[in-house]
């Protein structure tokens, strides 16, 4: 029996001390390599986790193999197990690779401002499983990465500027241009308004009460709310100080006279 198993116990020792050496070696390229690039720090420890352990399976199933233990039947086990795992946690490996994409392509990052599943906030953290969202409420949002890597992301922090979409109405009795300079000053002066893109005013609609103009300053993303609140506040004392009207909705009530 030594004469017949002990060579290859021999050799198959051997080949699994090889075979784990050059397997470290490799793991540790891999992790250099992802260490130097662009790679998420998130992804990059289970990405070389994964390497090592489908070479260590490998190098195992060989190791038995050279022994003379068979490996097919354990093979077979093995497969019918993932199956059923992959059967049962359909939603989570749904979110685990979407988790991977995320994390490979990058549609954002943390402290980036995204809208994504009906929920806006600010990127927290990336999860293998899961994105962290912290919205305007100060509120945690949980959202599943296999429905985020699925559908459409808005990105608000990738151009690093936002614009800001208000509107203003005046009287019909009060004059257009007066209040365009009025408006355009406003915008001009508050200081977190960009000059670059430049703000724009223009009538955008007769209405029946009013006169509306778009109001469209350009800020940083970080400054988005301060503009948004800021300069409707402004807008209604500069309007108010120059003497033009913001007209109240009008209302015509019609009553049936009684014919009886």
């Amino acid at each position: 029996m030594v004469m017949e198993y002990g060579p290859k116990l021999l050799l198959a020792f051997v080949t699994l001390m090889i075979g784990l050496w050059i397997i470290k070696k490799l793991v540790a390229v891999a992790s250099k390599g992802m260490n130097k690039g662009d790679t998420d720090q998130t992804l990059a420890p289970f990405v070389i986790n994964l390497i090592s352990w489908v070479l260590k399976i490998l190098l195992f199933l060989s190791v038995a193999s050279m022994i003379g233990i068979e490996t097919t039947s354990f093979i077979a086990i093995f497969s019918a197990a993932t199956l059923a795992i992959g059967l049962a946690l359909q939603g989570s490996l749904s979110n685990f690779a979407g988790g991977i994409i995320l994390l490979i392509f990058k549609p954002y990052k943390v402290t980036d401002l995204i809208e994504a599943q009906g929920h806006l906030g600010v990127v927290k953290e990336i999860q293998i499983f899961n994105t962290i969202l912290l919205n305007p409420q100060n509120k945690t949002i949980i959202v599943p990465n296999g429905a985020v890597a699925g559908n459409s992301i808005i990105n608000y922090t990738t151009e690093g500027k936002l614009r800001v979409d208000l509107s203003a109405g005046i009287s019909y009795e009060s004059n257009i241009k007066d209040a365009k300079d009025v408006l355009m000053k406003v915008l001009q002066d508050h200081p977190k308004v960009l000059k670059d893109p430049a703000p724009f005013v223009g009538v955008s609609e007769l209405g029946d009460s009013s006169v509306n103009f778009a109001v469209r300053p350009w800020a940083n993303v970080a400054d988005y709310w301060d503009v948004y609140f800021g300069i409707n506040e402004k807008i209604k004392l500069a309007l108010d100080e120059a003497g033009i009207t913001i007209p109240f909705p009008q209302m015509d009530v019609h009553f049936d006279k009684d014919t009886k």
